[in-house]
């Protein structure tokens, strides 16, 4: 009974705790495994592994090293703990995409872009990547949970005897009003 009352609480972190989140938020993963994404490779079995149905859509080392590092900074522990109001996410949105669209538009042979098909495949990586980055701190999501480990009460609490839990369900609430 006692464990059902608490399951809708947050759960109590220890301030060291805290400091082993932000380590482990590293958005620049994300952009790692989408660069070997825009390489044509897939992480199986703990490598990664060059697909030939992916080839023809791969772009080539310089372009992905070039795209994901375009969005390095959009993807970082940084804008992760910034909160960005919609105007500064829009116009940092664009601009990176726009960027990107010149990018592979400027150096499409360096880049071995063959079609169209992979100039907006490029796009929509880079434009979902960054608009999911900047849209995480908005509503204040990383931020919060760190405020909320931050302010935990830290002070154990034993659970109440198991007599007084029947009363607090009872209370004056609990009674028909007549």
């Amino acid at each position: 009974m006692y464990e059902q009352e608490r399951q809708g609480q947050v759960p109590i972190v220890m301030p060291n705790e805290r400091a082993d989140l932000l380590d482990k938020l590293q958005p620049g993963k994300v952009v790692e495994e989408i660069r070997r994404r825009l390489l044509g490779q897939e992480f199986i079995n703990g490598r990664w592994i060059t697909h030939p149905y992916m080839k023809m859509r791969a772009i080539s080392e310089v372009g992905a090293w070039e795209i994901s590092l375009l969005m390095l900074p959009a993807s970082s522990q940084n804008v992760a703990m910034t909160k960005l109001n919609p105007t500064q996410i829009q116009n940092r949105l664009i601009n990176i995409a726009k960027t990107a669209q010149k990018m592979c538009l400027r150096n499409w042979k360096e880049y071995n872009i063959t079609g169209i098909d992979q100039l907006w495949f490029v796009h929509e990586i880079v434009f979902t990547n960054t608009l999911a980055s900047l849209n995480q701190p908005e509503g204040e999501g990383i931020r919060k949970l760190l405020g909320i480990m931050g302010s935990a009460d830290f002070t154990p609490q034993d659970p109440e005897p198991m007599g007084m839990q029947v009363f607090r369900k009872w209370n004056g609430n609990n009674r028909k009003n007549n």
